[in-house]
């Protein structure tokens, strides 16, 4: 009788071997990838770098299609392979140009972002992006879709020179509850045709299915709370049409939709549900809470005497159903920004005068 035994493997904890070898390639594979990301973005900004500098001592400027870059693509194809054709070699040129000290360069960005990012109209854009992807871990998708939508201009409009220069330097995080509106919302997504009859339920249900892309268009710090959130005030029910809170401010905010214009019963009705969260719904710890009608058409006087005499903070803001005029908005942000800086000088004139 042979003296030897076997123990057969424990088959019902296979599962936690199987979930510990997965975690561990998973983890493996992201630390490779961001490896390999940061090799690559570090190694364009070098190549980036010989070029401007051979351009320097050679007292060329390599424009788009010069003869230089069209030498150098062709020459680095044919001794490295795919990856360099013209246009490649021109954006690896502006990334040396655009993000002249490598330390500003961010872990986060792959190759990817940066190609989106350099297709900005000018440096503050092209910062803002930059930064604010970075702040917010966004995809190149969520990129591409943030700068299309013209969430830099839009943001900027509504803010002063100093605040754009900031807005650009360092991302944008809402400090106040102004901050929280944007003019317009973008809300392309919802694949709504602009000429399509619909009513204020049908734009809800859109938002709801949804919700990601359009918390992406609200901003940072939205967690969703619910759809159709009950008040029960002297006997009756009402309903806000969404409620989050926003984890930086520390507040509820209440989000209501109106298909058409804003109307004073709208903001009166807003305000109600404000005094009724202060009461009811806040805790300790808890800033007051917002209120935001969106319409797609806002009367900017009627809103002036509507809100005039309220405490509560209620924001007015409207929507579009498509993507903006990037070049329109453009523009608007930068005749703001010459008046400002008239402004400026004709009262340091003054002053001295």
């Amino acid at each position: 009788m042979s003296l030897t035994s076997t123990t057969s493997p424990d088959y019902n904890h296979y599962h936690k071997l199987l979930d510990n070898v997965g975690v561990l390639l998973s983890s493996a594979r992201e630390q490779a990838a961001y490896a390999v990301n940061t090799l690559l973005v570090q190694t364009y900004w070098q190549v980036g770098r010989h070029i401007v500098e051979f351009e320097q001592h050679g007292n060329e400027k390599a424009e788009y299609g010069s003869g230089l870059l069209d030498k150098l693509a062709k020459d680095l194809t044919t001794q490295h392979g795919k990856g360099f054709s013209r246009s490649n070699v021109f954006l690896i040129r502006q990334f040396y140009l655009k993000f002249a000290k490598i330390q500003t360069l961010s872990g986060f960005l792959s190759w990817s972002h940066y190609i989106e990012i350099l297709k900005s109209n000018n440096d503050l854009e092209l910062n803002f992006y930059a930064k604010q992807c970075e702040l917010e871990r966004w995809s190149v998708r969520e990129l591409k879709r943030q700068m299309q939508s013209s969430l830099f201009e839009r943001i900027a409009l509504s803010k002063d020179k100093d605040s754009v220069l900031r807005l650009s330097k360092e991302g944008f995080v809402p400090q106040s509850a102004d901050d929280l509106i944007k003019d317009p919302f973008v809300l392309e997504f919802l694949n709504i045709p602009e000429s399509t009859h619909y009513l204020e339920s049908d734009l809800e249900t859109q938002i709801i299915e949804n919700l990601q892309s359009f918390i992406m268009e609200m901003g940072k710090g939205f967690a969703f709370i619910g759809r159709q959130y009950r008040m029960s005030i002297g006997g009756r029910h009402f309903y806000v049409d969404l409620l989050f809170y926003h984890r930086i401010l520390k507040c509820f905010v209440l989000v209501d939709l109106k298909r058409g214009e804003i109307d004073h019963q709208d903001i009166g009705q807003m305000n109600l549900y404000l005094n009724y969260f202060k009461k009811e719904e806040a805790s300790e710890g808890d800033n007051e809470p917002v209120g935001i009608i969106l319409g797609a058409k806002k009367n900017h006087i009627l809103v002036e005497y509507a809100t005039a005499s309220i405490t509560n903070t209620v924001l007015l803001a409207k929507y579009s159903l498509y993507l903006p005029d990037k070049a329109v908005l453009s523009r608007q942000l930068e005749l703001l920004l010459e008046k400002q800086e008239e402004a400026i000088n004709k009262g340091g004139n003054n002053e001295s005068v």
